[in-house]
């Protein structure tokens, strides 16, 4: 066994255990630093495929901003998950059947390669000699796919927005400022001139 073949298999298992137990986990905290762990081992295999532009964003990216914000989010934010998991059995047949049609899709791209390996070799790219990864994924990105790469910023645009509504809670007791009323407030009703005669004073 060569020592890339090991390496591979080393961040091949952890990353599956570690995915496991992001779903297995009771409680979010742990389960956001296994998620961090798989993308730390996900990363060590970009490196081992010579994807290292890949590796770096999946770390810099994901490790140090998403997840990094995720678990300050649920450690800050006093989430009540009891009251979350309250109706997970009213949804549970929907998320049912969208979990059988995602694997259903997964189990046709995987036949579909199977069947006709030639069908990968269809939709790729040639690749040019002496050309660095980032400046050919540059390429793709922003001539092939170039609308679909902005339909994803627009679906992760309104994802963060649909994240910040959904944990906006107005709480009793929770002092807010109004600038506007700020702004529109007259001296007469902020300052109070008191006139103090002369030795009375503090």
């Amino acid at each position: 066994m060569t020592l890339p073949l090991f390496f591979f298999y080393v961040f091949s298992v952890v990353c599956v255990a570690s995915a496991v137990m992001v779903i297995a986990s009771r409680h979010p905290v742990h389960a956001v630093l296994f998620l961090i762990l798989t993308f730390i081992n996900a990363a060590g295999l970009f490196m081992l495929a010579g994807a290292e532009f890949l590796a770096l964003i999946l770390v810099v990216v994901y490790v140090g901003a998403v997840a990094v914000l995720f678990l300050f989010v649920v450690m800050m934010l006093d989430v009540d998950f009891a009251s979350l998991r309250s109706g997970f059995l009213q949804y549970a047949p929907i998320g049912l059947v969208v979990g059988l049609v995602l694997l259903l899709e997964l189990l046709l791209v995987a036949g579909t390669f199977v069947v006709s390996p030639e069908a990968a070799q269809s939709s790729a790219l040639p690749i040019v000699p002496g050309m660095e990864n980032i400046r050919a994924i540059g390429q793709v990105l922003y001539t092939r796919y170039v609308f679909l790469f902005q339909g994803a910023g627009a679906v992760l645009l309104v994802a963060m927005i649909g994240a910040i509504v959904l944990t906006l809670r107005h709480r009793p007791g929770i002092k807010r400022q109004d600038a506007a009323r700020q702004v529109g407030r007259k001296p007469s009703e902020t300052l109070e001139v008191v006139k103090v005669k002369s030795g009375q004073g503090l």
